[in-house]
Parts: structure tokens; C-alpha cells; sequence
């Protein structure tokens, strides 16, 4: 059974949303708290897809993420965000998040996202080893890994997407549309600004100098180009 966390913590929106999953072939684990969804995640290491409330009666919904995403970097993350707060959709992909979703939301809206991160965070299928080594960079796409000059780098199941796609593609200017298409999916309901958040948090982690990035360049009212 394929297992989501839910953390949210009124009760009618939770019951909403497991009663949903659960009739999409789904396993719920819920949670009301952030200190239980943390118990919950140590319970199941199995869990592959979390969705996080932000407001919450202990720790906060990007405290959750942090301290997830410190010790699990595969895990799918996806954010209920108030429609009307901003930066609260910003600060949550910064702190590790994938995705996140405005409420109120449509069951059809969670569930598409839901199962476009299951997808690909969930990959038990074999793949052949292979490496694609650019500049002091090297990509494994059979252990999903990122090595700059011999050291590895942490990356989620959505950045090594994004740098999969760029180093397929070295010096090939990449639309934000393209990588939206390619990253998420083209069933993808959300906003172009994803992209641009995890970019950001993807030149923190690979850059020499992520305020002047020389390996991932922005192409100007178009998108991002990898190139040195």
C-alpha cells in the first residue's frame, strides 16, 4: 500500500483529504501535530509522500519539513498554503519542500499532484548504471546521486530531476515551461513560480557563488540555461 502522511490539524479538512486519498488506492498515515507527524514518519520509514500543513498548535509545518528533509532526502514533500500568503508557498520550497498546494483545493487537484510526486519518488524499477559527468560534476542516474569534485551533494527527488534535465542538456537554453513539463508533469496544476523557488534552493546547494551562479545561468524573460 502506498503510504502519505497527513498532517493537518483540523479534523474536517484531514477526513476530507484521507477519505480522498484512500478511494485513490492510497494509505493515510495521519496527524494532528507536527511533533506526531515526526513520531508518525519514524514509525513508517516506508512513507514517501508527506503533506504538510503549515499552521499548527506546536511546531510549525516548515519546522516538520526541515527536520524531515534533514534525515530523508527522497521523501516527497508537498505544502498546504493559504491561497492569500505568498510567502508562505516560497519559504516552504526553500526549506525542502517539492510542491505545494493552495487551499481550498479540489480532491481531483491534491490526489493529481499527490500521485505526480508518488511517481517519481517511488521508482523501484531497475535502471542501468550510468553517469553523466560535466565539468566537476558527476550525475548517477542509478543511485539518483550528485557528486561536485568527489563530494556527494544532498538533493531531493526534484532537484535531481532538474539536474538531470540540465546536464542532458549542457548549454541548451531550458524554459521554464519545459522544466515544469519535464519535472512535474504536464498534468501539473500549479504556477511557474515553483520552478524559479527550487532553482534557488538548487544554486544554494551546487554553486560556488549562488548570488553570481556560473553552472546554472538564468536565460532573461525565458528560462535557465547549464553551461560553463
Amino acid at each position: 500500500m502506498k503510504k502519505v502522511l497527513v498532517l493537518e490539524d483540523e479534523a474536517s479538512i484531514r477526513s476530507f483529504v484521507v477519505i480522498n486519498l484512500k478511494r485513490s488506492g492510497y494509505d493515510p498515515i495521519e496527524a494532528a501535530t507536527g511533533e506526531e507527524a515526526l513520531e508518525r514518519m519514524r514509525e513508517n520509514p516506508d512513507i514517501k509522500v508527506a503533506l504538510l500543513d503549515i499552521m499548527l498548535p506546536d511546531i510549525d509545518g516548515f519546522e516538520v519539513c526541515r527536520q524531515i528533509r534533514a534525515t530523508n532526502s527522497k521523501i516527497g514533500i508537498i505544502m498546504l498554503t493559504a491561497r492569500t500568503q505568498e510567502m508562505d508557498k516560497v519559504t516552504g520550497l526553500m526549506t525542502g519542500a517539492d510542491d505545494y498546494v493552495t487551499k481550498p483545493f479540489s480532491p481531483a487537484e491534491l490526489t493529481a499532484r499527490i500521485d505526480a510526486l508518488y511517481r517519481r519518488v517511488g521508482g523501484d524499477e531497475e535502471v542501468p548504471s550510468f553517469e553523466i559527468v560535466n565539468g566537476p560534476f558527476k550525475l548517477n542516474t542509478r543511485n539518483r546521486t550528485l557528486e561536485k569534485n568527489g563530494e556527494r551533494i544532498r538533493l531531493t527527488q526534484v532537484e535531481y530531476s532538474i539536474m538531470k534535465m540540465f546536464m542532458d542538456n549542457p548549454g541548451r537554453a531550458l524554459s521554464r515551461e519545459d522544466i515544469l513539463n519535464t519535472v512535474w508533469g504536464r498534468d501539473y496544476f500549479g504556477e511557474l513560480k515553483v520552478v524559479d523557488v527550487n532553482i534557488r534552493r538548487l544554486r544554494i546547494k551546487i554553486e560556488d557563488d549562488p548570488t553570481n551562479p556560473t553552472y546554472i545561468t538564468t536565460v532573461w524573460g525565458y528560462g535557465y540555461k547549464w553551461g560553463f
